[in-house]
């Protein structure tokens, strides 16, 4: 098993730049994996300027302005390859992309999801939050019990045991944007959406968010960081 990772934090990059860079590493993986060699797994962190991403099983209808509009909010509207429904990137969001190989780690998606889900909980318990999850529904949310509201959205891929795409922290984001969508197909009225910045009443150091949750993947999943820390390494 390799559990060697690499970091790369891609800063503010366009929805599908990020988007192709992650295919091209699951494309290698997964040719590496039907060649028999050993696989590279990756972390990539971001943002994204604003962006609607809709997953396969997702409604268009889920999309509540016409397309011609977004221009409007200087917002981009993608159809993808995830699972989920529609949701929202943008600046001062947390994006982690993982594009790693199961079989280094363990062979089950409900396990990844989950653990996934773990490391937003410790990093928001960090920063004085207590995320929870919300049985039947993906997802870190706020009191669930009396006013759930929903901080982190995640939506993966797999292929061979190859995973792609990942989730969004929501730290200073600006929420008006998921006024715009029925949020990850959710609409019950009575869950909504928040931040770290709306929560804690003040904005939050996006970087030292990036490198908390970076180390809480890094220990929940046993990872051996390559190269010792977070590194830009474009791939040829």
């Amino acid at each position: 098993m390799n559990k060697d990772v690499t970091i790369i934090d891609l800063g503010l990059i366009d929805y599908k730049e990020a988007w192709d860079y992650q295919t091209k590493l699951f494309n290698q993986n997964v040719e590496l994996k039907r060649e028999n060699r050993s696989t590279v797994n990756y972390l990539l962190l971001c943002e994204h300027p604003h962006v609607y991403t809709l997953g396969k099983s997702g409604d268009s209808k889920n999309l509540l302005l016409p397309l011609e509009q977004l221009t409007d909010i200087n917002a981009t509207y993608y159809p993808i390859n995830r699972g989920g429904d529609i949701t929202y990137h943008g600046p001062g969001q947390v994006v982690v992309y993982p594009i790693i190989d199961l079989e280094n780690f363990f062979t089950d998606i409900h396990k990844y999801m989950r653990t996934l889900e773990e490391s937003v909980i410790q990093t928001l318990a960090g920063f004085g939050l207590s995320g929870s999850r919300i049985a039947g529904l993906t997802g870190v949310w706020l009191d669930p019990e009396n006013s759930p509201r929903k901080i982190s959205a995640f939506g993966v891929k797999t292929g061979r045991w190859v995973t792609m795409h990942g989730l969004a922290l929501n730290v200073n984001t600006d929420l008006d944007y998921f006024k715009h969508i029925v949020a990850c197909g959710i609409a019950d009225k009575d869950k909504g959406v928040t931040s770290m910045a709306k929560e804690l009443g003040h904005d939050v150091d996006i970087n030292q968010v990036k490198s908390v949750i970076k180390n809480k993947i890094v220990s929940l999943f046993e990872m051996n960081v390559a190269g010792g820390d977070v590194r830009l390494e474009p791939v040829a």
